[in-house]
């Protein structure tokens, strides 16, 4: 590793701001809680009520001693399509807060979060929320942390836990507070004299900016002249952002940046280096990411399931993340949804045009248009494109897309099984048989097979049957029975006859 990737000495290492990931339950007051905190309103902008992207907000905070400091919060998606957003977001914080409403307790997103905080080994808070609703009960809500196994101080845990209101802002300064306590407790350090690294949080395209992407920086400094890799992605660094849209020339470690230029989309989650020089970065770039890229393009045919090719656009690359994440877990045993393209940005020729070459292709839009010409080529080419504004509604229909489009197999169901008691006559291929029904059931019209010692030895149908001398269609498991059976193997007493249906599946 060259002296870039050094690891930080005591010596040059500071404390710097805390990255904190707020997190849990989609309706228990996250954003409410950064609303208050930034004084900006973000849920009303939201479709379905929901916050669609993770973004990242810097705060200063005057401490009880009277110190400013700076905190930068991610606003992680609580809804379950968002999963692998929410993992991202745990990933790249140094802090968890997890929202637990004073009402409701702990909810299955609740839980979820909180595997993602323990997977990620975060430190964190507990904020129980909606304390200014007259049916909360701070202590209700952590006996019910309790009955799941997260521990919070006083209930046999050592996590702090801070009662607020994000509306009458109650409790929210404490919170703060205690923000910067783990912080300092947890001794969070970053070092000004490196090149930056970090992680990519969100990244868009546009006609005027092209390509940014939203960077968290945990360690090291970016400056304008040095350059960024990002997985297949570089940037040099020309034009840099804060989180306030402000043009700035330099930023530190626990800032969130967004850095314009992009030759490449970069990915979601992806770590990011920095390097003093253009030179520099594309040195890298070749010797990490072309020489290992080319020695996996090895084709894997191992893989034969039925792929449906799919093009998916969306707004931006963190939601596309999310979709893909959710579209990829729906993969069953014989189908799966193959991403043939995606990007962010409206739905052009280009996709369609793909979509067209694939053979039954899906083309799905979160929260984009489709342009004219695309509109038109897909109806010469009967190529359907599928807009979304809620991702679970997306999700839900690559499901069903998946079940419409899966192979249908015959497959043979034992439906019941008789022992053969006697043969009482046989003329040609039709045989009257009397026996008794072990399993299941045995009904008029069936096809079963004849066992003698474990193996198949012939099949045959039933024409006729009766129980105690009168006609019917069915006999049930434990009774006695005779029939007219069609085989032309000759049937004895002691075989079994495996009563089956084929249905397809």
């Amino acid at each position: 590793m060259n002296a870039l990737n050094k690891k930080i000495t005591k010596e040059t290492a500071t404390p710097r701001p805390p990255v904190v990931a707020v997190m849990g339950h989609i309706d228990h007051g996250k954003t409410t809680l950064l609303d208050y905190i930034r004084k900006t309103v973000v849920a009303e902008k939201e479709a379905g009520g929901i916050t669609q992207h993770v973004s990242a907000y810097e705060v200063n905070h005057k401490t009880a001693e009277g110190v400013l400091k700076r905190i930068t919060f991610l606003d992680t998606p609580g809804h379950e399509a968002f999963a692998g957003i929410r993992s991202r977001g745990a990933q790249v914080a140094d802090i968890a807060v997890l929202v637990v409403s004073g009402e409701d307790g702990v909810k299955p997103q609740t839980v979820e979060a909180f595997k993602f905080i323990t997977e990620s080994k975060l430190p964190f808070i507990v904020a129980i929320t909606k304390i200014d609703k007259p049916s909360a009960s701070v202590e209700r809500a952590k006996q019910s942390l309790t009955e799941h196994e997260i521990y919070v101080e006083g209930y046999g845990g050592e996590a702090p836990c801070v009662a607020i209101s994000a509306v009458s802002g109650e409790g929210v300064n404490e919170l703060l507070d205690m923000i910067l306590l783990v912080a300092d407790i947890e001794n969070i350090k970053g070092n000004l004299g490196k090149p930056a690294e970090g992680v990519v949080l969100e990244a868009t395209r546009s006609k005027e900016k092209g390509i940014s992407a939203t960077l968290i920086i945990k360690d090291g400094s970016l400056k304008q002249g040095m350059a960024i890799v990002s997985g297949e992605a570089v940037s040099p660094l020309r034009s840099m952002e804060n989180f306030l849209g402000k043009n700035i020339e330099t930023s530190g470690p626990g800032s969130a940046v967004r850095v314009v230029g992009w030759d490449n989309m970069p990915e979601a989650g992806k770590q990011f280096l920095s390097f003093p020089t253009k030179k520099e970065a594309e040195k890298y770039f070749e010797e990490r990411v072309l020489l290992p890229r080319k020695a996996r393009q090895v084709k894997n045919l191992s893989d034969l399931r039925v792929a449906i090719p799919a093009v998916i656009k969306a707004d931006v690359s963190g939601t596309l993340e999310a979709i893909e994440y959710e579209i990829k877990k729906l993969a069953t045993e014989s189908v799966f949804i193959k991403v043939v393209k995606d990007g962010t940005g409206d739905i052009n020729e280009s996709d369609v045009r793909i979509g067209s070459g694939n053979g039954g292709p899906i083309v799905f839009g979160f929260n984009v248009k489709i342009d004219s010409a695309a509109k038109n080529l897909a109806e010469r080419d009967d190529v359907k494109i599928e807009l979304f504004d809620i991702i679970y509604k997306l999700v839900e229909r690559a499901k069903e897309i998946i079940a419409e489009r899966t192979p249908k197999i015959e497959v043979t169901e034992v439906r019941g099984k008789a022992k053969i008691i006697r043969l009482f006559s046989i003329v040609k291929d039709k045989q009257v048989i009397g026996g008794k029904v072990l399993e299941g059931a045995i009904g008029l019209g069936d096809e079963f097979k004849i066992m003698r010692r474990l193996a198949e030895v012939g099949v045959g149908k039933i024409r006729e049957l009766e129980q105690q001398k009168v006609k019917t269609s069915e006999i049930a498991v434990g009774r006695e029975f005779g029939a007219l059976v069609d085989a032309r193997i000759e049937i004895a007493p002691g075989d079994v006859l495996e009563s089956f249906v084929i249905v397809k599946k």
